[in-house]
């Protein structure tokens, strides 16, 4: 019985929390998460900064297809000031170390995936499928979300506004 209204009041606290947070990115800028070397990684250091934030799991296929283009962005756009974050709903960190040397990905990529998943649903995800990815200004503000793989073309339809 305990457990059952425990569930139950930790599903009404995420629903609650999910709309509100999905208008904001203050739930990501408040998380902290664990890079694949172990070392924490603030999400904090972002706030101000244009940023595209990409979660992401090893055995999702789209997700492999999506990261090149992601490294080809950051690698393109980091001199306007783009920032690119993955975050993996992983825990293994030497298995996500291995894998991101592979990939030979140029961005930070943090762990977690109890924290991802409700990052994902506080950011309008609430179906907490992958590839999800986000788009943020310097404002704060989210100009874009997209559910499934993330593309150039994608990106160019907001990176003037992302890039302000």
């Amino acid at each position: 019985m305990i457990a059952r209204a425990a569930g139950l009041l930790l599903a009404l606290c995420l629903a609650c929390a999910g709309p509100a947070a999905a208008s904001g990115s203050d739930s990501l800028y408040g998380a902290t998460l664990t890079a694949p070397g172990g070392q924490p990684l603030a999400l904090a250091q972002y706030r101000g900064k244009p940023l595209l934030v990409n979660f992401w799991a090893r055995w999702c296929a789209p997700c492999r297809a999506e990261i090149p283009e992601l490294i080809e962005l950051r690698a393109a756009y980091g001199k306007r000031g783009l920032n690119v974050i993955g975050i993996g709903i992983e825990e293994d960190g030497e298995a996500v170390a291995d894998f991101l040397k592979a990939y030979e990905v140029n961005y930070p990529v943090g762990l977690g995936k109890e924290k991802g998943l409700w990052l994902m649903q506080a950011l309008g995800n609430s179906r907490s499928a992958l590839p999800f990815t986000l788009a943020i200004d310097r404002k704060g503000e989210i100009v874009m979300r997209k559910l499934g793989r993330f593309t150039k073309a994608d990106f160019e339809q907001i990176a003037e506004r992302l890039l302000q």
